[in-house]
């Protein structure tokens, strides 16, 4: 059975709704993100205990520190390479970002293969069904655009603003998936 709860943000940011299979976090989001799409809410609202150590994280998250524990979340059929990308996301500190191209040529490294497509880290990175707690936010394109993020352009900006990073080194796309 799963289970849904609502967390209410600080202004600025959108509502997010968190799921979970009774024991695990399995999905978390702003309200009426792209990503909203990926998940089942036709669910019970009821706070379980993974929900209140979620709502934690992100009290501590969003008074401005980077909360020192992770609720246990679980990824449903996550493929290897998902796990590398997660893994690495998990990585990013508060307040820094990586390029898509960064994480591929982590990975490419790790293996000892030539390159690694930065697309294929894409499509990984959007994949991510915990916004936040996996910070796929922290990622961004070559050219420093706040690209492909599910979460909504706006939530996105926000995220990196709330984390402290220099905006001015980012552009906003004018059309494309991150809008």
């Amino acid at each position: 059975m799963l289970y849904k709860f609502h967390y209410k943000t600080p202004d600025g940011f959108s509502n997010m709704l968190m799921v979970s299979d009774g024991e695990y976090l399995t999905g978390l989001w702003f309200d009426g993100s792209k990503d909203a799409l990926k998940h089942v809410t036709d669910c019970e609202e009821k706070l379980l205990p993974v929900f209140e150590d979620t709502v934690k994280w992100l009290d501590i998250y969003f008074s401005g520190k980077s909360p020192n524990f992770i609720p246990k979340y679980k990824i449903a059929d996550i493929t290897d390479f998902r796990r590398e990308v997660v893994d690495i996301m998990l990585e990013i500190p508060f307040g820094k970002t990586r390029t898509y191209g960064e994480i591929a040529h982590m990975i490419a490294k790790k293996h000892g293969m030539a390159k690694m497509s930065s697309r294929a880290v894409g499509r990984a990175v959007g994949w991510n069904p915990i916004c936040i707690i996996i910070p796929c936010h922290r990622v961004v394109g070559s050219n420093s655009s706040l690209t492909g993020y599910g979460g909504g352009i706006n939530n996105k900006i926000a995220l990196l603003k709330h984390e402290n990073n220099d905006m001015s080194k980012f552009t906003v796309p004018k059309k494309g998936t991150a809008l």
